[in-house]
């Protein structure tokens, strides 16, 4: 059984950061691309970030590069998302994913991360 479990999110001020954090219990961890992808109210769900089993490679959506940064903890079967520089159009949910083969196949219960002006 696989589950993922996110935390950290919470209201913050422009300008503020947060640390979103997924432990994932499960085999997929260590094997597979882990992502982050958010859901802002009235709008689809949107990539943010995405990074390799290694940790060798990562991927951001244009909106967050040089603001978030993504990265996984092996021992801690976690992975992260540092959030800097918010502004209120990061508010959304914010999900975790784990990928298998081609597709987003697991998913966490999501955060929601509100960022006021």
């Amino acid at each position: 059984q696989v589950q993922l479990v996110e935390s950290g999110g919470g209201l913050v001020q422009a300008g503020g950061s947060l640390r979103l954090s997924c432990e994932v219990s499960g085999r997929i961890f260590s094997t597979y691309v882990m992502g982050w992808f958010r859901q802002a109210p009235g709008k689809e769900r949107e990539f943010v970030a995405a990074i390799n089993w290694s940790g060798t490679y990562t991927s951001y959506v244009d909106s967050v590069k040089g603001r978030f940064t993504i990265s996984r903890d092996y021992a801690k079967n976690t992975v992260y998302l540092q959030m800097n520089s918010l502004k209120p159009e990061d508010t959304a949910v914010y999900y975790c994913a784990g990928k298998v083969g081609s597709e987003y196949r697991y998913w966490g219960q999501g955060t929601q991360v509100t960022v006021s002006s």
